[in-house]
């Protein structure tokens, strides 16, 4: 049964205002070496087999907005 993890993020040319939030408090914290900070999110799914155009289906339709979000597909047989 495999494993996928799909990563869905912001696309880079939008603003990610809870990354740039985080960015902020990092480095009044102290941590001057954090240039960027992007938020996203990650989802896993446990499938009983792994079709590759199902999963991305299901991510376009579902999981991301494609208008808004990339997405990358991960998978751990």
């Amino acid at each position: 049964m495999p494993l996928v993890r799909v990563f869905v993020t912001l696309k880079p040319s939008l603003l990610d205002s809870a990354g740039k939030a985080v960015s902020d408090s990092l480095l009044k914290l102290g941590y001057q070496e954090v240039e960027k900070v992007r938020i996203g999110k990650v989802i896993e799914l446990q499938l009983e087999s792994y079709d590759e155009a199902r999963v991305k289906q299901m991510c376009s339709q579902i999981l991301a907005n494609p208008v808004i979000e990339d997405f990358k597909v991960e998978v751990q047989k």
